[in-house]
């Protein structure tokens, strides 16, 4: 597994640095030992206000209350040097830094309870990743395998993008997928689809068969009339594009059924080959519209080989001038260390190439053929 955006990434800490406490600190020196050495007619005591409202972007509340509190120490310093606390003027500045300190300390409350509930919200939406995407083996039967899932949204742990892999008689079965939208519909769709695979790859024999329990599974959910309730994608706007593989253990091929979804490429020998198939099927859930064969088509897979499973994320993304990835092109050389090696290359060139923020999500699969 090749560690993704949403997996293992190190999540920003919100605790004060000692270097930015220093900076609140260091103004309230700097603004009382000017105040108390201007001329009368000068008055630098509302600065020290700044530091307590700089305090609450980075500290919490009582780190923020406890700079608003020298702040108020300080002016009262500078009021007792220049004149008196009970001065006219010096009161309303106490007065006044009391007040803001207040306000930039409930402010930090709220910004750290925020804080709280989104890590909570990313813990939620990484067990319901671990449940909904489960991470692929390394290794099944001859095949190594490498995975990864880059999420668009950095506070998003997971989406419609879809893979799985499944181990039957004789070889191992895979699926790649990419629901239509964003959001909770999405994730849903997805859930589905990935459910009825695990549910049915072990017991339908023929991959075309798999296909049409697929199709009949998401046709059945996106026809709901309950599935749009919110409004969000009536009937017939719901889809699923996919690519099923059936990879022998022993024969060095695989078998391929693509509805609707990026051509697999197959790496051998450094250079790049895509899977087309001749007859492509619409995507999941529009096949009832049109009359399809469930053709399965062959393509030779032999040891060192490496297939790439991916969504449109990857060939979809942009760089500032608007040119797509040119994915093709870009891992022809990049099969030497397998399939994590490739990975690895691939999502480094990717995150480059679109500037570090991709506009769709993206999911990819590697899988090498070992010598048995």
């Amino acid at each position: 597994m090749v560690p993704g955006r949403l997996r293992g990434a190190p999540r920003p800490s919100w605790e004060p640095h000692h270097a930015l406490l220093l900076v609140p600190i260091a103004l309230i020196a700097l603004v009382t030992v000017v105040d108390i050495l201007a001329p009368p007619a000068v008055h630098l005591g509302p600065f020290l206000v700044a530091a307590p409202a700089i305090t609450a972007s980075f500290a919490g509340p009582r780190t923020t209350a406890f700079v608003g509190v020298l702040a108020v120490l300080a002016q009262a310093v500078v009021a007792m040097a220049r004149t008196t606390l009970i001065d006219l003027n010096h009161s309303f500045q106490l007065i006044t830094l009391i007040l803001i300190s207040g306000f930039a300390t409930f402010f930090a409350h709220l910004r750290e309870r925020h804080e709280k509930e989104v890590t909570q919200l990313r813990s939620v939406a990484e067990a319901a990743q671990q449940v909904v995407l489960r991470p692929l083996p390394q290794r099944i039967g001859p095949l190594r395998i490498a995975s990864v899932y880059l999420a668009a949204e950095s506070e998003a742990q997971i989406g419609g993008d879809l893979y799985a892999a499944a181990r039957i008689a004789g070889g191992t079965r895979f699926v790649i997928g990419d629901a239509r939208g964003k959001g909770l519909a999405a994730i849903g769709d997805a859930a589905l689809l990935l459910g009825a695979f695990r549910g049915a790859a072990h017991r339908q024999a023929d991959l075309a068969a798999l296909v049409a329990h697929l199709e009949g599974a998401a046709s059945s959910d996106l026809d709901d009339p309950g599935a749009s309730a919110d409004g969000a994608e009536g009937p017939g706007e719901s889809f699923i594009t996919a690519a099923v593989l059936d990879v022998p253990d022993e024969a060095p091929d695989l078998h391929l059924i693509n509805c609707g979804h990026p051509s697999p490429l197959l790496l051998r020998d450094g250079l790049v080959v895509p899977l087309d198939v001749r007859r492509p099927l619409p995507p999941l859930g529009l096949t009832e519209f049109v009359e399809c064969d469930l053709s399965v088509e062959t393509f030779a897979f032999e040891p060192g080989d490496i297939v790439l499973l991916y969504t449109d994320g990857v060939i979809e993304a942009r760089d500032r001038a608007g040119t797509f990835y040119p994915l093709q092109e870009r891992v022809a050389t990049w099969s030497a260390g397998g399939p994590d090696a490739l990975l690895g290359r691939l999502c480094g060139d990717l995150l480059r190439h679109a500037g570090g923020h991709l506009g769709d999500d993206a999911a990819m699969v590697a899988i090498e053929r070992m010598p048995i």
